[in-house]
This record gives structure tokens, C-alpha cells and sequence, in this order.
């Protein structure tokens, strides 16, 4: 049973973690907020640029729409037993890809009212703002367990932590291993 609950789990999130890791390999330039302030403080700070989320979301999209395209070729079963994936639609696809940038960047926003500087680490906002965000818009349209949101709400932090230090060590495109 576990199993399956993970294969449902990570089908279904696949647009939104595919989103959330690929701004980092771009190089950006040009910050998302433009320099603007918010209370004496920066919006959102160079970490947030204009092509990272570009990047991020149509690499999430790229990503859905690989999933929609391979979805008919997926056995529905696995040595008898029903693997119950959600129907990757369009919609959800734009939702979890939204849902995450939304999230992401609204962590950014939240992390400099607090002063918490780029790079500084904020535990759950950091892993799990852009799933939960995500996760809320596509349960708009699509009904999610109880039991997958816990798998993603337990193990994203585990991932983004792992993921984060290969981008860290192994690719040079992360300025902190977290």
C-alpha cells in the first residue's frame, strides 16, 4: 500500500518539484522585484529573478506536459495492484506550477519582512511553502488524500534537503547547502 501511495504521491507532483529546482541553474540577472522596498526592506532580494521563474515555469510545464503526453502508456496496475494516479490534466499542471511559484516567492517575501537575509536558512518555509501552495490550487479542481499530502508534507523537506546539497556540492548553484 505504501508503494502506491508514493507512486500516487510523486506522479502528482511531479510539475511542482520540476518548477521549484530549475531556477537555481540559471544564472539570473535581473531581480523579480526590480529593487523595490517594503518597509525599508527589499521585496523579495536578488535571489528571486525574472528569468529563474521563467525558467522555473515553463520547466514545469515542459514537465506536465511530458506527463500528460506519457500518462496513456502507464500501466494501471503493478503486479495486481491499482496505482489509482490522478489524471494529469492541463489545469493541474498550471496549478501546481503557479502553486509553486507562488509559494516560493511568497517565502521570500515573508523571509525579508522578518530580516531574514538571501540564503538564510527558514526551515519549513523553505521546503514545503511551495508544495503546500501548490497543493492547496490543484485541490481546487482535483481531490487529494489525506495520506499523499502527508508523504509530500514528510518527505519534501527530506528531498529539497538532499537536492539542495548536490546543488550545493556536486553543481556550484546553490550558495548554501540549504
Amino acid at each position: 500500500m505504501l508503494e502506491v501511495l508514493l507512486a500516487q504521491a510523486f506522479w502528482l507532483v511531479g510539475s511542482a518539484y520540476a518548477a521549484n529546482a530549475f531556477p537555481p541553474l540559471i544564472a539570473g540577472h535581473r531581480p523579480l522585484d526590480k529593487g523595490k522596498m517594503f518597509h525599508n526592506r527589499r521585496l523579495l532580494g536578488d535571489g528571486k529573478t525574472i528569468e529563474g521563474t521563467v525558467a522555473g515555469i515553463l520547466f514545469g510545464l515542459f514537465y506536465g506536459a511530458v506527463q500528460i503526453l506519457v500518462q496513456p502508456y502507464i500501466p494501471l496496475s503493478v503486479g495486481g495492484k491499482d496505482l489509482g494516479l490522478l489524471t494529469i490534466t492541463p489545469a493541474i499542471v498550471i496549478l501546481l506550477v503557479a502553486g509553486t511559484m507562488i509559494g516560493d516567492i511568497a517565502g521570500s517575501f515573508i523571509k525579508r519582512r522578518v530580516r531574514l537575509e538571501r540564503g538564510a536558512s527558514a526551515p519549513i518555509m523553505d521546503q514545503l511553502g511551495f508544495v503546500i501552495v501548490a497543493l492547496l490550487l490543484v485541490s481546487l479542481v482535483a481531490p487529494i488524500s489525506i495520506e499523499i499530502w502527508i508523504i509530500l508534507v514528510v518527505l519534501t523537506p527530506v528531498i529539497h534537503w538532499l537536492a539542495n546539497l548536490i546543488g550545493y556540492y556536486a553543481m556550484h548553484v546553490k550558495k548554501t547547502p540549504w
